[in-house]
């Protein structure tokens, strides 16, 4: 995986942040918002763009694990609903890339909401966190892609 251009300059931004007074944190926050949300966009569309060259196993497997969670958390309704029909290895290997992207999102939106908290009670202590937070999920989204890189085969 090459380096994305948005994300280099996020985590720069970030590391930057980390000294900031409260008055620049108030003055920024947009920017640094802005920054993250493009950095994120970028991941998103590469992890993407990467699990549409997986091998069509691979991807029905994993696009079958992200109809279950979401049916396990909208709704019982769907309770009952059948997954299409994948091999074992793909299921294995499809849950495995998930949980690595699930961890990926988690850490995003624990920075998010540590962001957020910090913008409530106008803590840079909390800030500073945030952007460790948002760098180490960065960090892992890019993991997570370059693992996903390893499941394309060669052509």
């Amino acid at each position: 995986m090459d380096k994305l251009p948005e994300v280099e300059t996020a985590k720069e931004l970030m590391t930057e942040a980390m000294t900031w007074s409260v008055m620049r944190w108030l003055r920024e926050k947009k920017r640094v918002r802005k920054t993250a949300d493009q950095a994120n966009a970028a991941l998103d569309q590469s992890s993407q763009a990467v699990r549409e060259r997986w091998p069509e196993h691979i991807r029905a497997a994993y696009e079958a694990l992200v109809a279950q969670a979401a049916a396990a958390t909208t709704a019982r309704r769907q309770q009952n609903a059948p997954l299409p029909a994948t091999d074992a290895e793909a299921t294995l290997i499809a849950s495995k890339s998930k949980e690595i992207d699930d961890q990926a999102y988690r850490a995003r939106m624990d920075a998010e909401d540590t962001f957020d908290e910090a913008e409530r009670k106008l803590s840079t202590s909390l800030a500073r966190e945030g952007c460790r937070k948002a760098i180490y999920s960065w960090d892992l989204h890019e993991k997570a892609i370059r693992k996903a890189e390893n499941l394309i085969r060669p052509k």
